[in-house]
């Protein structure tokens, strides 16, 4: 059933028809899509989303989440993700998304398409032609390129090779036919240009990092009540160093080095340092890791919390840490994490070739590792200590100038309203 916090009376909006092969059940979906459609449709924009859900997520959680987006108006039609048979699995997942589409679009009057990544854009490009609908490209990275650097697609492998050149074409297809292009990052941009025979006009981009709820993720939650509060409860000392990662530890995340950077830590500054993960993932894997590091499984914490009590627990932190494989499609990437630390006033120890870092840390250039081995650890850590007072409004300054949600916000409404 359709509904609306839009009066009756009122005057016509413009009506988006959101399509998102992400969850909204999933982690990703409650921290990185709904926060900005709850933002769109306060300011009036009428929304109806259109994504596919993993069967055991949705019937633990879809009458919260149901419950929540009713609040604001907004529609919600989940369809089910299947994971098996690899592949065949996602061509018929987004057949069903395509038939829910032009069913919705059938009865319904829809202005614009608004498509999160590549798998929805192949809907969305369809519905343009048939429709009418304005057609966002919403791309948040390079799709195919991400398989390849991140080993899920071998070149080697023949059927993976031709998945990849489909979805490249696919994607020029998105560039030039789309009405508006979304990006995570100037980098990847520059990249796309550079890559066009002929240039696209640049006022059919827009950048919007991945953002986080400054109002949830706030310094002001930073107190040392909660700090004392949350420390005890993890069995932490109050003097100890707390260095923390969030987040998954596979794929394009290195584990290895991160625990290096700890030891180094460790055995040169503070011999009282603790190392919280905090993570969704197997703790048993990540514990297997420590010897070959010489790191006590004393020394290290691993929790699974929910987003909600995120800024609680990370009060402990007095630093983070977040490498990521310094592939090619990562100049597309935009970790979510760092904008949230930032907002909590946490310094981020990240290295560089990845999205725009070197620009959103011109002012900390004490938190970017540039090699990673063991001299440049110490050198960034020395640096770190010396300027360790300055360094939480430094990065609180940060998040308010790059990472605000309702920056984000503002930037969708204004494509909406240009569309």
């Amino acid at each position: 059933m359709m509904h609306t916090n839009k009066p009756v009376d009122a005057p016509e909006t413009t009506n988006v028809l959101y399509l998102t092969y992400d969850g909204l059940t999933d982690a990703l979906g409650q921290s990185q899509i709904m926060p900005y459609l709850t933002g769109l449709s306060e300011k009036g924009i009428s929304i109806t989303i259109l994504s596919a859900e993993k069967p055991q997520l949705l019937e633990s959680k879809k009458q919260e989440i149901e419950q929540h987006l009713y609040t604001y108006g907004i529609n919600w039609i989940p369809t089910k993700y299947t994971k098996k048979p690899p592949l065949i699995s996602t061509f018929r997942d987004l057949l069903k998304l395509k038939r829910t589409a032009f069913k919705l679009c059938s009865t319904n009057k829809f202005d614009i398409a608004h498509c999160r990544s590549y798998p929805t854009s192949v809907v969305g490009l369809k519905l343009k032609k048939k429709f009418g609908l304005k057609f966002i490209f919403d791309m948040r990275g390079f799709w195919a390129d991400e398989r390849i650097d991140g080993n899920i697609w071998k070149l080697s492998n023949p059927l993976h090779k031709l998945l990849y050149k489909y979805v490249k074409r696919q994607e020029k297809k998105f560039l030039i036919h789309s009405d508006h292009i979304v990006s995570l990052t100037n980098a990847g941009v520059s990249i796309i240009q550079t890559g066009m025979t002929q240039k696209l006009p640049d006022s059919k981009f827009s950048v919007i990092p991945c953002c986080a709820d400054l109002t949830h993720f706030n310094n002001t939650k930073n107190t040392k009540a909660t700090r004392h509060k949350e420390r005890h409860e993890l069995q932490i000392p109050e003097t100890a160093f707390v260095l923390t990662y969030l987040g998954s530890t596979g794929t394009w995340y290195m584990l290895d080095e991160m625990l290096h950077f700890f030891k180094i830590l460790q055995q040169k500054f503070r011999n009282d340092a603790c190392l919280l993960i905090i993570t969704k993932d197997d703790q048993k894997t990540i514990h297997r890791q420590l010897p070959k590091h010489d790191i006590m499984s004393e020394s290290v914490k691993t929790v699974s919390v929910n987003r909600w009590r995120l800024p609680e627990i990370l009060t402990v932190s007095d630093a983070a840490i977040s490498f990521i494989k310094p592939a090619f499609s990562k100049k597309a990437s935009s970790p979510t994490k760092v904008a949230e630390l930032f907002g909590l006033g946490i310094p981020v120890f990240s290295n560089h070739h990845t999205g725009d870092i070197e620009q959103q840390y011109e002012t900390i250039p004490e938190l970017l590792v540039k090699n990673f081995d063991a001299n440049t650890y110490q050198k960034i850590l020395e640096h770190f200590f010396q300027n360790q007072k300055s360094l939480p409004q430094k990065v609180i300054d940060i998040a308010n100038n790059y990472f605000s949600l309702t920056m984000g916000v503002e930037k969708y409404l204004k494509i909406y309203q240009k569309l």
